[in-house]
């Protein structure tokens, strides 16, 4: 009975609209089109096109004189979230944190980069990699909610570690396929060679 009031409620686009933009103001995490979809009992790409309405008026238009607005509609970790605009970064910051920062160590980003690039990775695997002993520093990042327990290894039955929705939301991509490739900032085997030499 409450679904087909749901259904009842939304008889005018205007109203798909606010529906869609409610939801998407109260989650903590990425949605899905079809999560909305299933919420509100419209098509799926319906849904899709109110997103996509959505995105343009958060990005407003020069000749319609609609301004842009201080946050967008982005699309990342697989679903959509409504985020306060990259320009106003600063400002945003500066209220959150009042003045202090909870920036990651040198260490706990090496060990982030090890484990989003060879995800799902043992802390042995990533501690080879470092060189150094990465228990302390993979329980930080487990805790801020960058990196997760994935299962364990077959082999070795060693805990494996891999990066989570956060991380992704945090770095404003999709998923890990979008991180930059490492090979362009490799050397070339000419320095392999010299450095052997």
């Amino acid at each position: 009975m409450a679904e087909e009031q749901v259904q009842d409620q939304l008889l005018t686009h205007e109203e798909q609209l606010g529906t869609v933009e409610a939801i998407l103001m109260v989650v903590e995490e990425p949605v899905t089109a079809a999560e909305i979809a299933a919420a509100v009992r419209l098509p799926e790409y319906q849904v899709q096109g109110l997103l996509d309405e959505l995105r343009s008026e958060a990005d407003g238009e020069e000749e319609t004189g609609r301004r842009e607005r201080g946050y967008e509609l982005r699309e990342v970790a697989g679903g959509f979230r409504y985020y306060s605009r990259l320009r106003y970064a600063d400002q945003v910051s500066a209220f959150i944190l009042g003045g202090q920062t909870a920036r990651l160590s040198q260490a706990a980003l090496e060990t982030l980069a090890v484990i989003a690039y060879r995800q799902p990775v043992s802390r042995s695997q990533v501690a080879a990699v470092r060189g150094v002993n990465v228990d302390g520093v993979v329980r930080t990042l487990v805790h801020r909610g960058l990196v997760d327990t994935a299962g364990t290894d077959p082999v070795t039955g060693a805990t494996q570690y891999t990066t989570t929705t956060e991380f992704l939301e945090k770095l404003g991509i999709d998923s890990v396929d979008d991180l930059p490739q490492l090979s362009p900032h490799l050397p070339g085997i000419e320095a392999v060679e010299d450095y052997e030499e």
